[in-house]
């Protein structure tokens, strides 16, 4: 079953807010591992 169009609206809002947060963490290596987990998340959606 597909998204409607308010459901994709709000998963890209969690997609942004989630790469938002990792572009302003200052540590590098919390910023490396948030962007790791947002890059698996949408490779799972893919496979799924």
């Amino acid at each position: 079953m597909g998204m409607t169009d308010k459901q994709f609206q709000s998963w890209v809002r969690f997609l942004l807010g989630s790469l938002r947060d990792a572009v302003q963490e200052s540590d590098p290596e919390k910023k490396e591992a948030k962007m790791s987990e947002i890059m698996e998340n949408l490779q799972k959606t893919l496979e799924d």
